[in-house]
């Protein structure tokens, strides 16, 4: 069995006027969980009717940023042309690559009549190799994620493999994403691969973890050895279940670029700079 590593609580982080995230990953004790570099979980929060909700264009280049919505209605435009809506149970996965533009924010209809939005955003490195491979978008529909039921409890195949049930998302190194959903006074035994990084987030309830008692919007980290782990729910709870193959390569990061040397990162500056990365 897996061990408990860490568990780290979510610190706030400020977005603009009255909006925040909770953000665990990363934090004063740990930089990244690789292949896992960022986690911002916002909401759940009732947007009122007319509120506008918008984070206006911004660029990304040499990871792959992915938003998984578990309630409200979200839009994404971005400088390839790619334009896309998702819903609650809807994820957005959109590997960045060489550099792309992009907007995200509630659809125009969801902002008219106001509504529950609740979502978090996960940012996954990209290999040395795939740093400036030519973006994409893959919009992941509710229906098209494969669904484990064991007992009351229910495991979402986002990406990877899962006793038999491949994710839809596309990935340029092996990971595997779950959302774990548990009712009360259940529990689940969770089977990861050996070697692997692993870690949950708790985004609603409270889990008992290894003898630990983890509180909503914290990541528990997990230790590297081991195959399985076992998650009680003392409240109904769901979590993200991340783990992947550690991309042991240098990281350098500044704001939204992800790369692997600062030389990377100034001339990512350049090209946002000088348009080439596109426009919305």
């Amino acid at each position: 069995m897996k061990t408990v590593k860490k568990i780290i609580p979510s610190e706030k982080k400020n977005l603009g006027p009255k909006q925040f995230v909770m953000s665990p990953l990363p934090n004063q004790w740990v930089g990244q969980i690789s292949p896992f570099i960022m986690l911002d979980h916002f909401g759940p929060k009732h947007i009122p009717a007319g509120e506008p909700f918008f984070v206006p264009p911004h660029p990304h280049r040499g990871f792959v940023p992915v938003t998984i919505l578990f309630d409200g209605e979200v839009e994404h435009k971005d400088s390839f042309g790619n334009i896309g809506r998702i819903k609650g149970g809807d994820v957005q996965w959109m590997t960045a690559g060489s550099g792309v533009v992009h907007s995200e924010g509630a659809t125009e209809s969801f902002s008219e009549t106001g509504g529950v939005l609740h979502l978090i955003q996960l940012w996954i490195n990209l290999p040395a190799a795939y740093k400036m491979i030519t973006p994409s978008y893959q919009e992941i529909k509710s229906e098209t994620i494969p669904v484990l039921k064991e007992g009351n409890s229910q495991v979402r195949v986002i990406a990877g493999d899962y006793k038999n049930l491949k994710g839809p998302a596309k990935t340029f190194s092996p990971v595997s994403l779950l959302h774990v959903i548990i009712p009360e006074g259940e529990e689940i035994t969770i089977e990861l691969e050996k070697m692997f990084t692993s870690s949950y987030y708790l985004t609603k309830g409270q889990t008992v973890v290894d003898e630990y008692d983890v509180p909503e919007q914290h990541l528990v980290w997990l230790s590297d050895e081991g195959d399985k782990i076992t998650v009680k729910a003392i409240r109904d709870s769901e979590l993200l279940f991340m783990a992947g193959e550690p991309i042991n390569e240098p990281l350098v990061s500044y704001g939204p670029f992800v790369m692997n040397s600062k030389t990377e990162i100034i001339q990512a500056i350049h090209d946002y700079e000088n348009g080439l990365m596109g426009s919305i």
